[in-house]
């Protein structure tokens, strides 16, 4: 019989997706991955075990830091492989396995469960009901999962009221609404999964906030068809903190430049003008989304990147895809309607027609292209087929392109960290 090792070494590499867990207050306290094993020529067809066993490898690869920046990780689980010791490869104190509620508590479930909680791994019941069958190991469970529209007010409010405590936080899954977020903080739920976050509340703005822009004369600056570099060097030597971010840039691995920096201009030429937009734009996102969940701008930067990647594959004519993705979830981070983001914008009309026409379901040239971005992003494995196949792309070259773009996020956002 193979070790686990030898076992995750035979395994097809899986494709992940991550869906946030918040807290109270927005912020991330972890990431429930989605993940399936894939072949450049089959679907996403696989058994559990397999797809886990590509899962688990391709944490080590990537690393947590990158793949959940440094949060919990919470990996579901099926009987089999509870029995057996797949997650022990995974760091015990950034990892929680879910139970999933087709799992019996049986004996070998109960005390798989001990051992796990002895190595300090954490374990979260998943989908819990009423009545469920799961409630002999409701003294393990550090979280305990509920889909709030499985139930009715009054059964979440009861479950929520029963088991929460100080050793076991009450997790609401399934929140699509501010609205349904209070009401579950209400019933004593204190960590929400969802894309609520996601979704602007003060559609009535009409204007950007004074204090971003600055930020948005940069972007505007080399988003025009022929840049005014001299003006962009101005932008960047009045803005202390994004002229600290850019030298730090300029020293990144992420460059591998050799010659020394002697002035802002220098840096610019070194560059050159399509990594200097890349930089300007990333910049962009992480000064105007400071106050805001950190998971909305990890997924600007990631699917700018990997919009970016696909532009070298995909007829896309003359729209800046790095920018499309880029921009594709501005108006939560502002809190303005997608109409106020790019109004003042030198976009070209199809990019600006898919920013606009995607808020209602609307379709344009550009559309294939977005829905696979935000299917990658969701874990919508059969979208993601489809869509891929539509646009002739390979399926290794679309999770390789996605994989690519979650690093240099990070790396982008670990630059930006550094200047708090």
């Amino acid at each position: 019989m193979n070790t686990t090792g030898e076992a995750l070494a035979q395994k097809p590499k899986a494709w992940l997706a991550r869906q946030p867990i918040l807290t109270n207050d927005d912020k991330v306290f972890g990431y429930e991955l989605l993940y399936r094993a894939s072949a450049e020529t089959t679907d996403f067809e696989s058994n559990a075990e397999d797809a886990t066993c590509g899962a688990i490898d391709t944490l080590n690869l990537l690393g947590l830091d990158v793949v959940c920046d440094a949060q919990f990780a919470f990996i579901n689980c099926t009987h089999e492989m509870l029995l057996k010791d797949y997650f022990l490869l995974l760091p015990p104190d950034k990892v929680v396995i879910e139970i999933q509620e087709t799992i019996p508590a049986d004996e070998g479930v109960l005390a798989a469960c001990q051992q796990l909680k002895q190595k300090r791994y954490s374990i979260a019941l998943d989908n819990f009901l009423p009545n469920d069958p799961r409630e002999s190991l409701i003294p393990l469970a550090d979280f305990i999962k509920v889909d709030i529209r499985k139930n009715s007010p009054e059964q979440n409010t009861a479950i929520a009221n029963r088991y929460a405590g100080k050793s076991c936080r009450m997790l609401a899954q399934k929140v699509e609404t501010r609205a349904q977020k209070l009401a579950a903080m209400k019933d004593g739920f204190t960590l929400f999964q969802g894309y609520f976050f996601q979704r602007p509340e003060k559609m009535q703005a009409r204007h950007i906030p004074s204090d971003q822009t600055n930020s948005l004369r940069l972007l505007q600056a080399v988003s025009a068809p022929e840049p005014d570099l001299k003006a962009v060097e101005e932008l960047i030597k009045h803005d202390a903190s994004l002229c600290y971010r850019f030298l730090r840039y300029l020293n990144s691995p992420l460059l591998g430049l050799r010659s020394p920096v002697e002035s802002v201009g220098h840096g610019m030429s070194l560059l050159g003008g399509l990594e200097l937009a890349r930089f300007i734009r990333a910049v962009t996102i992480l000064e105007m989304g400071q106050e805001k969940c950190s998971d909305l701008i990890l997924s600007s930067l990631v699917r700018a990147k990997f919009c970016e990647a696909l532009s070298a594959k995909v007829d896309h004519g003359k729209s800046d895809l790095f920018l499309m993705g880029m921009l594709s979830i501005m108006d939560s981070i502002l809190g303005v309607p997608m109409g106020v983001v790019v109004e003042g914008l030198p976009l070209d009309p199809t990019t600006k027609a898919e920013l606009l026409d995607a808020k209602i379901g609307r379709d344009s040239r550009l559309t294939p292209i977005y829905r696979l971005m935000l299917a990658r992003e969701l874990g919508d494995w059969e979208d993601v087929t489809v869509l891929a196949r539509k646009l002739n792309l390979s399926l290794p070259f679309v999770n390789r392109s996605y994989n690519d773009a979650m690093v240099w996020a990070h790396e982008m956002t670990g630059i930006s960290a550094s200047n708090k």
